[in-house]
């Protein structure tokens, strides 16, 4: 603590001492809402909204509201808030951040600014890791809302749009950060803004904000679509990979010459890449036949061959992916959790599909992406809560204008952290692992083991299996029972392995836990979940079936309560819970969210890691000067190292890769800040359209736009002599032109001008456009008008998306050229941009101009080709039934939404065998 913080005290203190008459006044509030009826506190909610409606502020009724909601968590949940959980509340309201320890009720905290903010009529979005909190937190905590006349909203994967639409209508939704942007995503991608499910962006309160905010922000969200590309080339790209022979090197030195080293591949680990060698080339150029792999006309040979020996030499099955029956699946390094429907892109996870033998599926076309980053900053106002954010803090206030408040516990924190403890190898430091669990276990003390990857977690169960230790394992492939194993792992003499324990959301107490006992219980007896959820309330509910399951859960509880008192008491002498951290990860936040499992509300606790000079983060990031002088001390392989001597090593490579991991994100930041305007734009145009405006004038402009821009093509120039009335005659034949324009003789070239030219075609044009509206009619005229814009809107933007890729990817040489290659980005992306804006332009004018009608028999409008079919009447006869066909040229999809506005698939609408002329 520096000088500044030992007089003036810490920031976090200062901001709690401003709040502490603000929470005296609620917790003041409380006899008053306590002698309430349950009627007369539910109608709270409608006096307060009135005190909105008559212009008080939320800041205003904040007192009132957190007293009634305090009274309604104890009445529905039997919890009251504590004055430190009043206190994150008011934080959280601020749009801030509240740093809380694990087990102070995080969950119970959200309550208070998400009533308070959703009595707006706004709508307040909760945002967890998994769809299983979700799921747990807005059925529990909804019951709260319930009673308070409030909705709530439910929205994960797999449930129907029409359910997802109801759910954001809600006062108060939970979700997980991938739905809630992928919804946004979608919703920009449909034909008609009823089948829009989102509602705007208020308020997100972000549970686990670190874990959201930061480890997720990595990677982009994209909605992919199957493209083209066939997949044979992943499986000969694998067999070529597999007969090569890899160098594994710890960080390459970019002076020092790789050429004669005696492998086809060389792995860089620090940088995480795999780089073909000039022997690696050449087996490469003989295996496909070619001459040479750098040629540009060999790019996608050389393209699936570095993603082959990527996928051999640097991806790990059960690290970064696990492989099940729905084939490749990531796991998500921080919260050791799979990720279902994530894929890795650009043809990697093809690559490892080839490498483990698995169907292998087409490489994905992007049709939208955001970054989290950009997803959460269109909220008017987002906090979160966590155990650990305040070593990320510089982050959350560059990215987020976020700052960090750090809220005491309830009850002192006892937990003893002892020193690392550090071994020369890794085989040492498992046999001291293991000693040091046994030794716990003897004595009756639960011991909660954290590894960073799957194989690691496995490897350690083989090793107590061996030593005849019973325990658990919590990782990717065993899930299922998450929250029953991590709420029992504090029962005594349990033994349980986990990987990453951020954003786990179950409370470990000691002796085990009563609750989750006595619902398995009910659960055995076949009790209806919602029978179960609504038992674990104290509100009394006029129903016989709801308090004969309360009555049961009581019973229930009691017994189990009573009966692992005992041991509760025995856990708590044996020295409550052992966090035993096996590696230190490359975030310390993460390192202190294992140790802050142990510990709560008061709890003993203590908590080691064990480390070895051969983990990962000190091999490959530690001082070489140190682990040299280490290596020279001569120690035994069994014996620990001093680990004060090496405690600075550890945290300073932490540090550089927190450092590495922000300068990263950031780096993906900054590139989509400059897609996020561009989608911004894409996003707001095509809502205007859904919206239901009126776009006539929007597409004459269009029309008129791309008639003066296509006849400035081809009369450029003063010299009327230069100008190509041919090619201008040909751009609009069969459309706006005869074969006999233009045919001027050479005097009477002479007095042509652009404008007058410009002027002919753009009135012929608007008198096409006029007689088209009439013949199909004014309503279903608009109609056709919307379907065909957003389909070239959404078509181009899709192509841009992939260009914009493809720009990334190489403007990065920019740098040897001395120039900024973000700005490169920048200016570029906006030349292609621009592109973009005259192609959609043109492409829509073209095809509404080359609607063709044929006769009333036939009953049918036809898109056709849009540079050349014109308009056929029938005597000006309005047919009876109008039908839009779009040809084959045209590329329309057979899944797509078919551009007569039906709403149905072009394959079962005008595209359908019977309407094929």
């Amino acid at each position: 603590m520096g000088l500044v913080d030992k007089i003036f005290g810490t920031y976090s203190e200062r901001q709690l001492k401003k709040l502490e008459k603000a929470v005296d006044y609620i917790e003041s509030l409380a006899p008053k809402y306590a002698a309430m009826s349950n009627e007369e506190l539910s109608g709270t909610t409608a006096r307060l909204k009135e005190r909105l409606a008559d212009g008080e502020t939320l800041d205003d009724i904040l007192p009132d509201a957190f007293a009634a909601i305090r009274e309604a968590d104890d009445r529905i949940l039997g919890k009251r808030p504590f004055r430190v959980q009043i206190i994150g509340g008011i934080i959280l309201h601020q749009g801030r951040i509240a740093e809380m320890k694990t087990g102070e009720g995080k969950t119970l905290v959200a309550t208070m600014p998400a009533y308070l903010n959703a009595l707006s009529g706004k709508g307040v979005h909760v945002v967890t890791v998994n769809d299983y909190l979700a799921r747990r937190d807005s059925e529990e905590m909804g019951r709260v809302y319930e009673f308070m006349g409030l909705k709530t909203g439910l929205v994960v994967h797999g449930i129907s749009p029409d359910d997802k639409k109801q759910a954001y209508l809600a006062d108060i939704t939970y979700g997980t950060n991938n739905e809630f942007g992928f919804d946004y995503l979608r919703d920009n991608m449909v034909v008609y803004k009823d089948r829009m499910v989102q509602r705007g962006h208020n308020f997100a309160i972000v549970d686990e904000v670190d874990s959201i905010l930061i480890d997720e922000a990595r990677t982009p969200l994209i909605i992919s679509g199957a493209g083209e590309k066939s997949t044979d080339m992943y499986d000969r790209a694998d067999a070529l990979a597999k007969t090569l022979k890899k160098y594994v090197i710890k960080e390459m030195d970019t002076k020092e010459s790789y050429d004669d080293i005696d492998a086809d591949y060389i792995v860089d680990e620090k940088a995480n890449n795999a780089i073909l060698t000039p022997s690696g080339a050449a087996k490469a150029e003989k295996f496909f036949g070619i001459e040479n792999l750098s040629d540009a006309e060999n790019s996608e040979i050389a393209h699936h061959v570095n993603q082959a020996i990527r996928a051999r030499g640097i991806m790990k099955r059960d690290v970064d992916y696990v492989v099940n029956e729905q084939g490749v699946m990531i796991v998500d390094t921080f919260t050791g959790r799979l990720m279902p429907g994530r894929r890795y892109s650009n043809g990697l996870h093809q690559a490892i599909e080839a490498k483990e033998g698995v169907k292998i599926e087409k490489e994905n076309k992007t049709l939208a992406t955001i970054t989290f980053q950009n997803y959460f900053r269109m909220y008017s106002k987002i906090s979160g809560m966590t155990g650990t954010a305040l070593t990320e803090e510089l982050e959350f206030r560059d990215i987020y204008s976020l700052d960090v408040v750090e809220i005491p516990t309830n009850k002192p924190m006892i937990r003893i952290d002892h020193h690392d403890i550090v071994y020369k190898s890794v085989n040492a430091k498992y046999d001291a692992v293991v000693e040091q669990i046994v030794e716990c276990h003897e004595k009756g003390q639960p011991v909660l083991v954290g590894t960073v990857s799957i194989d690691k977690s496995e490897e350690l169960s083989r090793r107590l299996k061996r030593e005849g230790i019973k325990h658990t394992v919590l990782n990717a492939k065993y899930h299922d029972k998450e929250a029953e194993i991590v709420a029992q792992a504090g029962k005594l003499g349990a033994v349980t392995i986990s990987t990453n324990m951020a954003g786990r959301g179950t409370d470990i107490m000691l002796g085990g836990n009563p609750e989750h006992m006595a619902k398995n219980e009910m659960r055995k007896m076949e009790i209806p979940e919602e029978l179960i959820a609504m038992a674990t309330g104290t509100a009394p509910i006029d129903d016989e079936d709801v308090k004969n399951a309360r009555e049961i859960f009581r019973e229930l509880h009691e017994k189990y309560k009573a009966e692992i008192a005992p041991e509760a008491q025995k856990v708590r002498e044996a020295g409550g819970l052992f966090i035993l951290g096996t590696e230190r990860h490359e975030s310390r936040r993460i390192d202190n969210q294992l140790r802050g499992r142990s510990g709560r509300q008061g709890d003993p606790g203590e908590s080691r890691f064990f480390l070895s000079l051969e983990d990962d983060l000190m091999r490959l990031f530690g001082s070489e000067r140190m682990l040299g002088m280490v290596d020279r001390m001569g120690l035994p392989e069994d014996m620990p190292i001093d680990a004060k001597i090496l405690s600075g090593t550890i945290e300073r490579a932490q540090k550089n890769i927190e450092e590495q991991n922000f300068k990263r994100r950031k780096y993906v930041l900054t590139y989509d800040d400059v897609m996020n305007q561009q989608r911004n734009i894409i996003y707001k145009q095509r809502n205007d359209v859904l919206n239901g405006e009126d776009i006539s004038e929007t597409i004459k402009k269009m029309i008129l736009a791309t008639v003066e821009e296509t006849v400035d093509t081809f009369m450029q120039g003063d010299e009327s002599e230069m100008w190509d009335f041919y090619g201008l005659r040909e751009a609009y034949k069969g459309l706006l032109t005869t074969p006999d324009d233009f045919a001027y003789s050479d005097d009477e070239l002479k007095s042509v001008k652009k404008d007058d030219v410009v002027e002919l075609l753009c009135d012929r044009a608007m008198k096409l456009y006029d007689e088209k509206q009439e013949l199909i009619g004014t309503e279903r005229f608009e109609e056709l008008q919307r379907a065909v814009l957003l389909q070239n809107v959404d078509k181009s933007w899709m192509e841009h998306i992939d260009m914009m890729d493809d720009l990334k990817g190489s403007i990065r040489l920019q740098s040897y050229a001395q120039r900024d290659p973000v700005n490169e980005y920048r200016i570029q992306g906006a030349d292609m941009f621009d592109a973009m804006v005259d192609e959609i332009r043109e492409r829509t004018s073209r095809m509404i101009l080359s609607i063709t009608v044929k006769t009333p028999e036939v009953k049918r409008v036809q898109i056709a080709k849009p540079l050349s079919e014109g308009f056929e009447g029938a005597n000006g006869e309005k047919p009876k039934r109008v039908t839009v066909v779009r040809k084959a040229s045209v590329n329309v999809g057979r899944n797509d939404l078919c551009p007569c506005g039906s709403g149905k698939k072009y394959k079962k609408c005008c595209g359908a065998p019977q309407n094929q002329q």
